[in-house]
């Protein structure tokens, strides 16, 4: 008996030995997948701001009423800008320069020339005032957008709204082409499911007709808070976003920040700056065999070689960044008094941005893909609203508090993403790069054609594109 006590005993010991770990992992793994899937999605946080001058005032609720805008000018703008035009100084270049010092300095000649003879600002601010314009006041300052709602909408259809944030150097008006292919598809061939939208453009704070912060710090952040905040104002309760440069880490700090009312993030251009031994490494083999790190051939081809098309072509391109980073006030306060030097400054990025080929034409192919008109519109928004030094420091607050971008990738984007990779874009990042942090990728287009202002080169491509995506995501 005490024999066979012994056996049952070290049988029941050799049961518990593996029963009770086997217990304890499948508790524990029940235990985790509870957590994880009762956790909430992780969001930057709202909190609020200050952006007027002096201190914010104790009592009193802000005045949230929407006041309609018109753009003006004036004899005395425009004699101004002429006589200013009329002391350009011209400097010559070297031979053979081309767009690879800058804005070729013959090429300005002829476009001071039209602009001082035959640019007509008069007839320019009435085409900007064909759409309704709109001030509000948010967290102390001036906004101002465009709103605009499509003109017949057949019975039944739900029109959805989409809020477009602009970049620098560009604005608002960089919109207007696309603008009608959204808010009347049909009009324009653009059956895409139906999809109608009404569309509502800011200007970002200190950019055109924005009133600037008057404080110190006011990013990204800021911003998605305060169109989140004119959203709300309009009477949305969840918007599509999209957006482009700045615009692309504005809405997506506004997903990250209330993504309960994003019903979808579309992107023409996508920040991924942090690196890692794992993603050099896959770099490096990605040369080789694309399909093992997965990329696509596409993704090979815009990608490589890695040294000229993400180093060396950033580096020659990114000149401005470093100093608007640092010490936005001292260039720009030189931009500011001299429409020619704005020009310069400006209108360079629509010629190698669009396309790194219009560095070896001496006109910078500025004409190929854009007017006169049109560019010399955008540079006006600047110029009389004196906003370039105020559009210039966006760049300071930003990156003095995360130098690389990176900080805000840490909160994944988990409302539907969908993204157009243009192929003259300054950088490419494939999609599964773009995984790592936008987590619901519902749609990734490879554009045939376009750079990095694609409202304002391919408006059709884009709008094409943005339907498809919503389309999609209304199937969900």
């Amino acid at each position: 008996e005490s024999i066979l006590s012994r056996i049952r005993s070290f049988e029941y010991s050799q049961k518990n030995a593996v029963l009770v770990p086997a217990a304890a992992l499948g508790v524990g793994g029940m235990l985790l997948y509870w957590l994880r899937s009762g956790r909430k999605i992780e969001t930057i946080d709202m909190g609020d701001g200050w952006w007027g001058s002096g201190e914010r005032p104790l009592k009193g609720k802000e005045d949230e009423s929407i006041r309609p805008f018109k753009i003006e000018t004036s004899d005395k703008e425009i004699e101004d800008l002429h006589r200013r035009l009329d002391q350009f100084r011209f400097t010559p270049h070297v031979e053979g320069a081309a767009f690879h010092y800058g804005f070729n300095s013959s090429y300005l000649r002829k476009v001071v020339a039209y602009w001082r003879n035959q640019f007509d600002w008069r007839k320019q601010v009435e085409v900007l005032n064909k759409y309704p314009h709109f001030h509000t006041t948010i967290e102390g300052i001036d906004i101002h957008f465009i709103h605009v709602k499509p003109s017949y909408v057949p019975h039944g259809q739900a029109v959805q709204p989409l809020l477009m944030v602009h970049g620098w150097p560009g604005s608002f008006y960089e919109f207007y082409k696309i603008i009608p292919l959204l808010t009347e598809p049909a009009k324009h061939g653009l059956n895409e499911g139906d999809v109608v939208f009404e569309v509502i453009c800011p200007s970002i704070p200190g950019y055109g007709f924005s009133e600037a912060p008057h404080q110190k710090e006011f990013d990204s952040i800021a911003t998605a808070r305060i169109f989140h905040k004119l959203m709300n104002r309009l009477g949305f309760k969840e918007y599509y976003l999209q957006g482009g440069d700045w615009g692309s880490r504005i809405t997506t700090n506004m997903a990250q920040m209330l993504p309960q009312s994003v019903k979808g993030l579309h992107l023409n251009l996508v920040f991924i700056a942090r690196q890692s031994l794992g993603r050099l490494i896959r770099t490096m083999l990605g040369a080789y065999v694309p399909w093992l790190v997965g990329f696509s051939r596409e993704d090979a081809k815009r990608f490589y070689p890695f040294m000229q098309k993400n180093v060396y072509d950033v580096l020659r391109e990114s000149g401005y960044l470093h100093i608007q980073a640092t010490k936005p006030d001292t260039a720009g306060c030189g931009l500011n008094d001299s429409p020619v030097g704005l020009a310069a400054y400006i209108l360079e990025k629509f010629s190698t941005w669009t396309d790194k080929s219009f560095l070896y034409k001496d006109d910078g192919g500025l004409e190929s893909k854009y007017s006169l008109d049109d560019l010399l519109t955008n540079v006006m928004i600047y110029w009389v609203t004196s906003s370039i030094v105020s559009s210039m420091r966006y760049y300071k607050e930003n990156f003095s508090k995360d130098p690389d971008l990176s900080a805000h990738n840490r909160v994944g984007v988990h409302v539907p993403t969908g993204i157009a990779a243009f192929p003259q874009e300054i950088v490419h990042v494939p999609r599964i790069w773009a995984k790592d942090v936008y987590k619901n990728i519902i749609t990734y287009s490879y554009m045939p054609r376009g750079g990095h202002f694609a409202a304002f080169e391919e408006p059709k491509l884009l709008a094409q594109d943005i339907m498809q995506f919503v389309k999609k995501v209304e199937q969900l």
